[in-house]
């Protein structure tokens, strides 16, 4: 299944969560990180169930310190 991440194409695995589509992209813990699908904020604790659809697009907004 083919989605966008941050305009960026990704290849994942049919029934992909966001949870499991984030330990592909970032390849890391995702601390500090807000996900969108399409235009819709998902709740961090969705992420475990909200499987991702061939076509959708994932926005990661990563918060930073400062002023």
């Amino acid at each position: 299944m083919k989605v966008t991440v941050n305009h960026k194409s990704y290849v994942l695995d049919e029934a992909c969560s966001v949870e499991q589509m984030l330990s592909v992209v970032l390849q890391n813990e995702a601390k500090g990180i807000a996900v969108a699908i399409n235009q819709n904020i998902i709740s961090k604790s969705y992420w475990s169930s909200q499987l991702l659809q061939e076509g959708d697009q994932v926005l990661l907004i990563k918060a930073t310190q400062g002023g």
